[in-house]
């Protein structure tokens, strides 16, 4: 069991606005030196609700950002601010990681070509759906008419079956609560806001679960990844025994080396720094 959730938070990173509302901002971690390093956006968790910000996950960005990565954490709008849930929390982090690849690309010690997105249980759903969001239709409220440029999104206990989690009521009924209704209700929505439905992606995919999870339960990611192989995906799935849930984003627990060495692979990034191919 990690103590992640009641540990102090690290210093904060620099924060940058990417909209006007509050909440619309990110915390940027830079590696000393010149660069170029990876970009690797990091999602917190937490059911999509404003209870649940971005502090708890810092402790991932500062050790990311100590192997060579520069980090940026995005904070959006969540179930109780205005604006969020349907579609505020989807439109605020593909509006952000847009926003920031236009900044950040133009900066030396960024490497345009690793860039990559990761997230945590709410934070995963909303990883794996960054990396199909082209696939969504222009018709859609999602639509942001932006292209794939992503090389990778990696899940950490991602809730990746929007459908599936909406009968199974995790989160005390979240998904309904960040759709607006269910599935009978609002079939479009699903189709556009679940992982699982925007299959194929094209994308690399790597989902990262412990099997002892007992928020989010490791099907959600045997599904999908069952599913992205099947439909023609560069998908991999890492299973961890004895392994609950926010092991997976505490540098201190025994899942981090797994965590590390698949997103650092993902991101084409050895253990000591040195680059491969993505």
């Amino acid at each position: 069991m990690s103590d992640i959730l009641t540990r102090d938070p690290p210093v904060k990173g620099e924060r940058v606005q990417y909209g006007l509302d509050p909440l619309q901002f990110a915390e940027l971690r830079f590696p000393s030196g010149k660069g170029p390093f990876p970009l690797l956006f990091v999602i917190h968790g937490g059911w999509w609700l404003s209870a649940n910000d971005l502090n708890h996950i810092g402790h991932l960005c500062v050790k990311f950002t100590s192997y060579g990565v520069v980090t940026c954490s995005l904070e959006y709008r969540r179930i109780g601010d205005a604006g969020g849930g349907w579609p505020g929390t989807f439109l605020d982090v593909a509006n952000a990681i847009e926003y920031f690849k236009d900044r950040l690309t133009r900066d030396l010690r960024v490497d345009t070509k690793r860039i990559a997105v990761i997230g945590h249980s709410a934070g995963g759903h909303l990883a794996l759906w960054l990396g199909a969001k082209h696939r969504i239709p222009k018709s859609s409220t999602l639509f942001t008419g932006r292209g794939k440029w992503l090389v990778a999104a990696i899940s950490l206990a991602g809730v990746a079956d929007l459908h599936t989690a909406w009968e199974l009521r995790l989160g005390d009924g979240a998904v309904d609560k960040l759709i607006g209704g269910g599935p009978d209700q609002y079939p479009e929505r699903y189709a556009e806001a679940s992982p699982l439905e925007l299959l194929p992606t094209g994308l690399k995919c790597v989902l990262i679960h412990g099997r002892a999870d007992e928020s989010v339960p490791i099907s959600q990611s045997e599904r999908f990844a069952e599913r992205a192989k099947l439909a023609g995906d560069e998908t991999s799935l890492v299973t961890l025994e004895d392994i609950g849930h926010f092991e997976l984003i505490d540098p201190e627990s025994r899942a981090w080396d797994a965590v590390t060495h698949s997103t650092l692979r993902a991101l084409g990034v050895e253990a000591n720094g040195s680059m491969f191919p993505p």
